[in-house]
Formats: C-alpha cells, structure tokens, sequence
C-alpha cells in the first residue's frame, strides 16, 4: 500500500488529504494531519472522496476522445489525433471566417492553475479573444470586484487562524456548517476555547449555522445592504466609529456618511423584516468587539447587487478599524477549490495574468511582453450569462467547455440548453460523461480528475498546496493543461502560427507552466517569487505574497494600513439598498432561496456517485413553511410544481420552520439527470447579474407553488451488487425515460451495498413504460419475482428475493410501504420475516421489521430514529458520542445532533 500527499477537490477551505493506493486503484482517503487547512479533519465529502475512485465509477469516467461530424449523428470513439485535429479545422475555419470573437471557452474552478494559465494563454494569446469565462464566475466574481473596488485588489487580508483571535465573528450570506465544513469545526473550535466570543449569523433561512448563533438575523431575502447601511448608522450615532482608521488609511467616507443617515434602525428592520433592536445589537457587537472577523460566500455573491453587499460590508470593517490585524477583517468564503487559482492566473473574461486588470493598457502591455507577442486584445470578454446568450444568437460559433456542467449550473437553463443546441460546434473537456453538458457534446475530450492530477491549488486564505497524483487515468485521458498545449500547437499550424504556438506552448511538464505563471507575479500583490514546486512539497503550502527573499508567506494582509489602491487609501463606497432582481407577486407570491446540502456538492457529478451521501436528504424537496402548505392544501411529502418567470420543476415538498412564511428553499445540486425533464433547479433562476462582477442571481427568485395530482405514483428499487452489476448501468437505462415523466426522482441510497431509487408518476395504461422499469431493475422475468395486480385500480407491484435479500421492488398505484422497504433493502436484512407483508399496503413493517428515519451522522451510520431513541432514554451528547461515534470524526452533524437534542429532551 502506497501514500500520495494531495488536496481535497470540493470546497475552498483546501483541506489536504493523503491518498492511499496500492498503485492502480485508489483505495482510501484519510485527512493530511500536516496540512495546515485542515490539521486532518475531512468533511463527509471529503472523506469519501476514494469512494468516487472505485471501480464501478469507471462506467461513468470518459476514457477515449468521442466525435461526430454531424449534429444528427451519434458521438463514436476516436483517437486523440483525430478528434484534436477535427477541433482545429473547425476552430480555424470559424477564426478565419468570423474572427477571434466567434469562439470562445468556459471553464471552472476545479482546473488547477496550470490547467487555467494555458488556457488564458490559449484564448488571449495565441487566438487573439477575451472569451474566456468560469463558472468562478457564477461562484466568487462579486467578491473579486468588492474588494478590488474597497481595497484596491483581489486580495482576502485573513486566514484561518484569524478564528482564533477573533472577538466577534459575523457570518453573513454562508451556511458555512454545510458549505464548508471544517472551517466551521474551526469556528467551533474558537468558540470553545473563548466562550465569550460573540457568534452574529444573518441568513433568511435558520441553517445548522444560525443554530449555533448568539444572535441570529433572519433578514428577508436580499436585504443585506439596507441591514449594514443600518448597523453603520448606529455605528455613527453612538460614536463606534474608528475615526483615526478612517482619517489616516481610508477615503470616501463623508460620502458614504450622507447615504446611511437615511438608514435607521426603524426604517431598516421594516426592509429586513427583524427587529430593529437585533440590529442595534449587531451594530455594537461587531464594533466593539476586541476583533470582528466576517466570513460570507455566495449569500451576498449571488446576487444582482452582489458587488456593493461585499462592498457595504467591508465598509463596516473600515469604519471601525476592523482590519489588517489578528482576528479583524472582511474574509470571503471561496466556493471552490481553485477559484483562487483561476483569478491568480486571469481565468475570467475580464482579468490577465497575476490579478491585471484587462481594461489596463499597461497590464496588457506587460502581459503581452511576458508572453512574447504583439499585443493582448482589448475588447472586452464575455462573461458566463454574456456568453451563452451569444452562443444561442449564433454570435459565438464554437464553445469549449472544461470540467463544468453549465447545462445543470447556469441561471436560467432553457437559455442555456438553447445555446448548446444552436452552437455550431461544442467541445467538451471532461472526466465524466454523464453530465447534463456532454450530452451536447460533438466532441468529448477525457481528462483526469482527483487522485490523478499533477499541479497547485490555492484556497480561501491565499494558501497555495501542491496537488499530487496517486494513480494513473484510466483509458487514453490525459490532463487539462496536456489537451489544452497540445491542441493549441495544432491550431497555430492550421492558422499559420505554427512557429508562435510551438514557442508559447513549449511545456514539458505542469511546473514549466507554474513557473511561468511565478514569474508574471514579481512586484504584483501575490508576488510568489520566492516559491517553487520543491519548496511546497517538502515545507508543505504556503500563503501569498511570498516574493523572493522571503522566509515565510503573510497570514494577514494591510497590517501598516497601506492599500494598493492610487492613493494607498481603502476607499468607502456608497452602496444604495436595491431589492432582488425578481420580485414577489400575485401570481408569484413566494420567495424561492436555493443552496447547499452538507453532502452533496455542485452539480453532483461526483459526489452523485456515492450512496450514502444520499442518506442526509434522499432526493430534491422544496423546503416550505407549515402555514404555506396549509395554504394550498399540501401534506409533507406531495408532489408539487414549482414555477417562476423562467421555468418550472416538480419535485416533493417537505414541510419545515427553517424558513419563514412566504418563503421557500430548494438545493441547487439537483439537474436533470437526477428529475423528471433535463433542466434541474436551475431553470427557474433568473439570468440578472450584477453589472459590476456580471455574477447571475443564483440565490433567488419568485416562483409559485401547486399541488400535482396527476397520474399513479411509482416506486422502483434495486439493490446492486457492485461485483456483479454496475449501479450507474442501471440508472442509465431508465435516465433517458426521465424527460417524458410528468414527475421523478433517480438517486441513490445504502452504504456499502447502493440501491437505485426512482420515484415517479404515471398515467393510466401505460404498460411500455412499466415494461422499461421493471427490465432496467431487474424485475422483468415473472419467476423470479412476487408478484400483484389489481388493474380495476392500475395497482401492480413486483418484489425479487435473492439468497434471502430483497434485491428489487416496484410498486405502481400504491406506495405506502415504499419506506421500509427501502430500509429494508439498504440494510440487507433477511427478507423470511417480511415475505407476506412485501406487497402490503401498509406505511410500517411488522415488530421487528426495520425503521431508521434518515441517517444524521454519515461518518458512522447513525440515524435520526436512534439519536431520538438515545435522547428519550436521557442520554446526553456526549454519552451518545462516547457509545456510537457520532458527530467524532467530520463534525459535519454535530449542528444538528444539538438541535435534536434540544427538541426530544426528557421532561423535567
């Protein structure tokens, strides 16, 4: 057995993990004691991040390049050669014909910087366009312009370690329990080791984060700026205002001064709908506090006034002095594990090389000498939105997509898959291809993935890691920055640049281009001259800047007050509240809030592969309030569909006070691969972005809410033995019947033995349809299978025993056992107890019969129905704790374990 030191591949805390392997395979994953991200910790993501790797998941992995010179024509295997030079031609031909601006590529934070910097290169270098966008852009971009327009650059000024020195944390726009984990640990950490450390959380909804808050703010969707223009105004009235700060290291503030006047507490709690005493006690907490450190993300980043609510809060951390020493600072969350990375490099249409700016004639003299051409184009790049709305008005001919999913995670899908259609040409470079995306594909490129890549990462502290591979890539795929020289080399030929793309892309390995990329950074904020590739694997990583010379990285940034700004001032901005892009109305009355699952991450490409992951939430369900359902006559659990100005979905609905009337959530990870139609949750968001950071309104949108009656419910499940049968095989034979189905949910459940689920609803008298299910799960052979029908009331139902395990149901027409026996099916217990009661129609198993209730702690198997049982016996936490395990290793339930507590306690 071997070990390979590497990163993690979610979030952007940037936990390291060691890889264990025996050479071929991947065969566990364990934190990196060493990494000081994460100190070994790993999240339930993170720690089944091996899981991904195993041999099963090879049926969905891309393994050899796939092309098809038609549209109407299916995609077959081909061979590098082949399919690159096919991109070429066709690149070169729409160059020549329209211009640089008729291509373009779109890329994503999982890229490692190597992979981003040629990319850039490939785009505004040798091609001569600045179409190249991100989905860091969907992701971090508003937190990019906050502070570039605050303090001057795209630089956090703190670190984890901050935490501990911290007075006051306020945690705004971030469920950071679910979003990232192990730096919330940290937090709770902190606040053990300094009780009196004050915990703020603003959020519409009540997460596992505002679970732990001291004073908790459940603001109204997108009100964000008129609560901090609110906490400033109290600020200036009761004299918390650090004038010496402000005089000697800022600018702009009387400016800023005249606006919040406006903004009282009184006329501010009606905005945000909290009481305006909760605001004046947020105001003196965080200003008086010994240090105010806040954490946000994508709460004020998705947004169409994402900018100025970056903006507007680190106004709060100038006016007060709340910056530039331990435990004080604005420290943006990012969302994912390179989106660092990518804006070091300039990955996004509007940024170059070592954090220039692109609208800079200097900064694009400067890279254009580095790279040894004529010139950068000036003509502004396309952002995401931008550029798929010019994809579909056919202004953009040919689109290459890398190692993201924008036909499930862009705003406004049907704009999005319009594109794709449209598009004359789609190139997708991937590690799996089952996603939404590649099923435009007219060429599919296969690339490595984690566990097999070789390059840097940076995270959300500046933090730069070296990502190690344990393991070869399966088949021919090869890696992101390979395809990307390799195919630039071939274009350059095609157009007559041949001697230009050999010299700009004459790479031998990733640390060629890292070191190129080093040298773009002399003298610029993130100078890393003093690192190299040798240094972050023997001292482990290391923060930025760390030029040359230096001893160490700097954990916190603007101690001597100095910005990089003209002035060497931050600067005040005047932030004017403005409320969300759609509003609520009569024909759509209701909030909708989407967000993150602690288990789920993105659009589940990869941890959509892992059964238990599933166990936490088991498929999409609109969160909304008790007196909503009332409202409409809905029960906990019925079919509904949701609407907004942009599309509709149908899923369940769960009933649940973690959201306020008039308001509902939905996680952003379902697509469709996972429901019924192929758009996902995504359809129903608005494509408005902020006109700063161009970053789309992912967070919200009006929608409207009814009730489904339609057609038979459907229930089919099958248990997989991964030796002798593949699980992803058999989603994909009923995958493509999803779109047609008027509702339906394909997930999986179990632990070590994963089952398929698909849930539906059918019409009357359609036995085609029944047929398919019952030959991809299995149930299609009458004498392996119990068996009942009742067609006077379309009731039919099939179970399958193997060597004494339930292995395989469907019911149709009637449903009410579908629970336990999916308990009884992810447990693999014997199925002789059960036998007579299988095709039952009854909503609980015989005494003795299995009952779980969904499973809390993932680390450890531990459900809910067994933590209330321990609470009703008297236990306490950390009786429960001492005896099971749970909530001991990621920590990731222990918000939840408390909530529990709290709610099944024995009287008095």
């Amino acid at each position: 057995m071997s070990e390979t030191k590497s990163t993690c591949c979610y979030c952007g805390v940037g936990c390291g993990v060691i890889i264990e392997h025996d050479g071929d395979q991947i065969t566990g994953v364990r934190g990196d004691p060493d990494h000081p991200a994460n100190f070994g910790r790993l999240c339930t993501k993170g720690s089944t991040l091996h899981l991904t790797a195993a041999p099963e998941t090879l049926a969905v992995r891309a393994k050899v390049p796939q092309l098809r010179t038609t549209r109407d024509a299916a995609r077959l295997p081909s061979d590098w050669d082949t399919a690159l030079d096919h991109v070429a031609g066709r690149f070169a031909d729409i160059i020549r014909t329209h211009g640089p601006d008729a291509v373009a590529f779109y890329g994503a934070g999982q890229l490692l910087t190597e992979d981003y910097y040629v990319f850039n290169k490939l785009a505004k270098g040798l091609i001569g366009t600045n179409n190249l966008d991100t989905n860091s852009r969907l992701c971090m971009s508003s937190a990019v312009a906050g502070y570039k327009l605050s303090l001057g650059a795209d630089s956090p000024p703190c670190s984890y370690e901050d935490f501990d020195h911290a007075g006051c944390l306020f945690i705004t726009g971030s469920n950071t329990a679910f979003a990232h984990p192990i730096a919330f640990r940290r937090v709770e950490d902190a606040r053990k080791a300094n009780p009196d450390m004050k915990l703020i959380v603003v959020d519409p909804r009540r997460t596992d984060t505002a679970e732990a808050a001291d004073l908790f703010l459940p603001i109204l969707p997108g009100t964000d700026i008129a609560l901090y223009n609110a906490m400033l105004h109290v600020m200036l009235w009761e004299g918390w205002i650090d004038q010496a700060y402000v005089d000697a290291h800022t600018e702009g503030f009387d400016a800023l001064k005249k606006l919040v006047r406006d903004y009282s507490p009184t006329s501010a709690a009606d905005i945000c709908g909290i009481p305006k005493a909760d605001i004046e006690k947020a105001a003196e907490w965080f200003a008086t506090s010994s240090a105010t450190l806040s954490l946000y993300c994508q709460g004020l980043n998705q947004s169409s006034s994402g900018t100025h609510k970056n903006s507007a809060l680190i106004n709060l951390h100038l006016a007060t002095g709340q910056i530039g020493r331990a435990g004080a600072g604005p420290f943006s969350l990012t969302g994912q594990p390179n989106a660092m990375g990518g804006r070091e490099v300039g990955g996004l249409a509007n940024l170059l090389s070592a954090h220039r700016d692109l609208a800079n004639p200097e900064h694009r003299a400067e890279v254009a000498a580095l790279w040894g051409i004529d010139d950068v184009p000036a003509e502004p790049g396309k952002s995401a939105v931008e550029l798929f709305e010019a994809v579909r008005a056919g202004q953009i001919k040919a689109v290459w997509i890398a190692c993201t999913n924008p036909a499930q995670s862009m705003p406004d899908q049907t704009l999005i898959h319009e594109a794709l259609k449209t598009a004359e040409l789609v190139v997708v470079q991937e590690a799996f291809e089952h996603t939404e995306t590649c099923a435009y594909a007219d060429v599919l490129l296969p690339a490595t993935t984690w566990g097999e890549k070789n390059g840097t990462v940076t995270n959300s502290e500046r933090r730069i890691s070296r990502v190690l591979p344990g393991v070869a890539a399966p088949g021919e795929a090869r890696h992101d920055w390979a395809i990307v020289c390799d195919f630039a080399r071939r274009l350059g030929h095609t157009l007559g640049k041949g001697a230009l793309a050999e010299r700009l892309f004459a790479y031998d390995g990733p640390e060629a281009i890292w070191n190129e990329h080093r040298e773009s950074t002399r003298g610029r904020d993130l100078d890393i001259t003093g690192l190299n590739y040798a240094m972050l694997e023997t001292d482990g990583p290391q923060q930025w800047p760390y030029p040359e010379g230096a001893t160490g990285g700097k954990v916190r940034l603007y101690e001597d007050g100095l910005f990089p700004t003209p002035s060497g001032k931050a600067r005040f901005v005047v932030t004017e509240y403005k409320a969300t892009a759609e509003k609520p109305s009569a024909r759509y009355p209701l909030h909708l809030i989407t967000g993150r699952l602690r288990d789920q991450w993105h659009g589940m490409s990869r941890t959509g592969l892992v059964a238990r992951l599933y166990s936490h939430e088991t498929e999409p369900l609109l969160h909304m309030h008790p007196d909503d359902l009332a409202r409409r006559d809905l029960g906990n659990g019925d079919v509904i569909r949701v609407k907004s100005r942009q599309g509709a979905i149908v899923v369940k609905v769960l009933e649940t006070d973690t959201v306020r009337p008039g308001q509902c959530f939905l996680p952003m990870h379902w697509g469709g691969n996972a429901m019924a139609g192929t758009l996902g949750v995504n359809a129903l968001m608005p494509s408005a972005f902020d006109p700063y950071s161009k970053q789309p309104e992912l967070k919200h949108a009006a929608a409207q809410v009814e009730k489904v009656t339609s057609g038979h419910p459907i229930v089919a499940m099958r248990r997989v033995d991964v030796t002798k049968e593949n699980p992803y095989e058999v989603m994909a034979r009923i995958r493509t019947r999803l779109a047609a189905l008027p509702y339906a949910s394909l997930t999986l459940a179990g632990r070590d033995v994963p089952v398929v689920m698909l849930q539906s609803r059918v019409e009357e008298h359609e036995p085609e349809l029944i047929n398919a299910i019952d030959a991809a799960f299995s149930l299609d052979d009458p004498t392996q299978a119990l068996s009942y029908a009742d067609p006077r009331r379309d009731i039919g139902k099939r179970a399958r025993i193997d060597d004494d395990i339930l292995t395989a149901v469907r019911l149709v027409g009637e449903t009410k056992a579908a629970e336990w026996l999916a308990q009884l099916m992810t447990v693999g217990a014997s199925a002789a107890p059960m036998r007579r009661w299988l095709l039952a129609p009854v909503t609980q198993p015989p005494e003795g019969g299995p009952t779980r209730g969904k499973v809390i702690c993932n680390c450890f198997d531990i459900s809910e129905d067994a933590i209330k049982a321990a609470f009703d016996a008297g236990e306490s936490i950390e009786q429960l704790q001492a005896r099971t395990k749970c909530g001991t290793n990621c920590g990731s339930c222990v918000p939840e374990l408390r909530r529990l507590k709290n709610q099944y306690r024995l009287p008095a």
